[in-house]
């Protein structure tokens, strides 16, 4: 799958990821967008590592439970490093 698709996959990842963890993900939806993109880069990268895949195609399930996954992980890391993971919770 060339960089484009997983460009495309990242920005309907990052809607994903903006409902699945809505206190968690910092400035709206382009931010949610973005850390989607980078994250479906990231687990598509990952995923190729570590399945010995060298093309992942575009409608295949485990290319989007990766690019998913992906998403997830990367937004976690940005909550973490910018302290949005605890500060929006209520006590």
């Amino acid at each position: 799958m060339g960089f484009l698709a997983w460009i495309i996959l990242g920005l309907i990842v990052g809607a994903i990821v903006k409902a699945v963890m809505p206190g968690r993900v910092g400035g709206g939806w382009v931010t949610s967008l973005i850390l989607g993109v980078v994250g479906a880069i990231v687990g598509g990268w990952i995923g190729s590592l570590l399945f010995n895949k060298g093309d992942l195609a575009f409608f295949d399930l485990g290319t989007w439970i990766l690019a998913i996954v992906g998403g997830l992980v990367v937004a976690g890391i940005y909550g973490a490093v910018t302290g949005r993971g605890k500060a929006s919770r209520a006590p």
